[in-house]
């Protein structure tokens, strides 16, 4: 594709990497990302992959701000409190870059819109904070044959892992093969979170998105990355595909959502 004078000065730093260059901008100009939760994690997500160019960056959260959430939900402003996340979202990508179209999805992602929602993009990246809706992503990219890229914080630990069945790898349920009892597993609500933690988490699911529709360097499907923000260190933990994964193993189970229809009203909550 032709750059504009604009965009070759935008993305001059980017087109400088051999590994991007200006085919691989392009590509991200053309690419269709959908994040899923525009929170903790979201923020800095959809903020970095606007300011890369991704040309399209759809955002799923049916929440309005909250005071509470701009400790560590940058992507909001006390002034936008009120607002719909969605909304706010793209105020601060259209602020941002203009070049780059937010598609809103003021909804929940339920059993009965997941397959349609997520279709429609290219990659997914999940930035929700409990464990039905994950699961519910989860076993659509697996359906559908798409990218998911996960991450997940609690209190001053977070984790980060991609998961591309369609390609041989692990899913999440090869991870965790169903949802812990309801309550077992504390909530950033009730349990607290740094927000610095929540920021980092999401800078490096950014990148590994980035990653991925770039086709370069070395994936995370495969390998699930452990940070512990108190002991300022990360560590690797390989995962193999589950034999006996009832979404994604050789006799699976799990073929439709139909096991989450009684979550229909689940919503996605977003640190």
């Amino acid at each position: 594709m032709d750059f504009t004078e604009e965009q070759i000065h935008r993305y001059a730093r980017h087109i400088l990497l051999p590994e991007v260059g200006g085919t691989g901008q392009a590509r991200l100009l053309g690419a269709r990302v959908l994040v899923v939760g525009a929170g903790g994690l979201g923020s800095p997500l959809v903020l970095y992959l606007a300011a890369a160019g991704v040309g399209t960056i759809g955002v799923i959260d049916a929440d309005v701000v909250d005071l509470s959430n701009l400790q560590r939900q940058i992507l909001h402003t006390t002034e936008r409190i009120g607002m719909t996340k969605v909304d706010s979202a793209a105020a601060a990508v259209a602020a941002i870059n203009p070049g780059v179209r937010l598609e809103t999805h003021t909804e929940r992602l339920t059993a009965a819109n997941a397959l349609e929602l997520i279709g429609a993009y290219d990659l997914v990246a999940d930035g929700s904070d409990n464990f039905p809706t994950r699961f519910l992503i989860n076993d659509a990219c697996h359906l559908l044959g798409k990218t998911l890229v996960s991450a997940a914080v609690l209190r001053f630990d977070g984790q980060l892992s991609t998961f591309r069945t369609h390609q041989g790898g692990p899913c999440y349920r090869c991870l965790y093969p169903e949802p812990p009892p309801e309550g077992s597993v504390p909530t950033c609500a009730e349990a607290g979170v740094l927000g610095a933690v929540v920021g980092t988490m999401g800078s490096l699911q950014a990148t590994e998105v980035i990653k991925e529709l770039l086709g370069i360097g070395r994936s995370m499907a495969g390998r699930l990355l452990i940070c512990d923000a108190l002991a300022g260190g990360f560590r690797e933990v390989r995962l193999k595909p589950d034999p006996a994964c009832p979404l994604c193993g050789a006799q699976p189970t799990i073929t439709d959502l139909s096991l989450h229809a009684d979550q229909a009203e689940g919503s996605v909550c977003a640190g």
